[in-house]
């Protein structure tokens, strides 16, 4: 049996007004169960309308909430998009290109999707617990080696403190919410180096000073302490209590 067919039997359909829906089929299927219950939750956090406010919208063709909720799935039931993206299933969805330009869109401000989703969870998971119950933040700063990169936007010289070493890489910078019980990732910036001496690539200039991508890059450069603080400010601006 093909990998995908434990989660992605998909049928799409047009109605009168060209529209594509996405069903899901043999639902007897525990996998197939699961997938259903997801997709619950995907509509009571009203992800769709989450999209719309951070900017994650097509002009056309297959609406955007069902590129998303695809690689979601694929992400959570751990699959390869490339090898779905090369199977039989694929003719019933969209085309390859429709998902990769979702994925590389600079104009996307995934980081005010994930702050807003998290302080919708994160207000779930408050009305479950005591008053009482002490919520903190948590952040956490983690060396992502590149060291076989050469050309690679903003790629940096970078001290690594567990080996003890200088790498070629980036540093992921990532705030996350925790009741001691449950933890819910709330944002995340990919840093570069503040010290134009050991970057060794700058920014491209082919891309749009106006989009969310160029301020991610700008704010990969500055000192990783400023940034800290502004995703809590960002966090605690969308209604998260710690």
């Amino acid at each position: 049996m093909h990998p995908m067919s434990d989660i992605m039997k998909i049928q799409s359909n047009k109605n009168q007004t060209g529209k594509v829906h996405t069903t899901m089929i043999n639902q007897n299927n525990p996998s197939e169960q699961t997938n259903i219950a997801f997709l619950k939750a995907f509509k009571a956090l009203k992800l769709a309308g989450l999209l719309r406010e951070s900017g994650i919208r097509k002009a056309q063709g297959i609406k955007v909430a069902q590129v998303f909720e695809l690689l979601l799935l694929l992400a959570f039931q751990g699959k390869n998009l490339y090898r779905y993206l090369n199977s039989k299933y694929q003719e019933t969805g969209a085309s390859k290109n429709t998902y990769y330009r979702f994925l590389n869109t600079s104009t996307y401000n995934w980081r005010r999707f994930l702050t807003s989703l998290s302080a919708k969870v994160i207000s779930s998971f408050s009305r479950l617990t005591r008053p009482d119950r002490i919520k903190v933040f948590v952040l956490d700063d983690s060396v992502i080696s590149r060291n076989r990169s050469k050309h690679v936007e903003l790629l940096a010289n970078l001290y690594d403190h567990a080996d003890h070493r200088f790498i070629k890489g980036f540093t992921m910078l990532a705030l996350g919410w925790t009741d001691g019980y449950s933890f819910v990732p709330t944002d995340f910036a990919m840093m570069s180096s503040a010290s134009k001496k050991n970057r060794r690539q700058e920014v491209s200039e082919a891309i749009d000073k106006r989009t969310s991508g160029y301020k991610r890059r700008s704010e990969a450069i500055k000192k990783k302490t400023d940034v800290a603080v502004q995703m809590i400010g960002n966090a605690l601006n969308q209604g998260i209590q710690a």
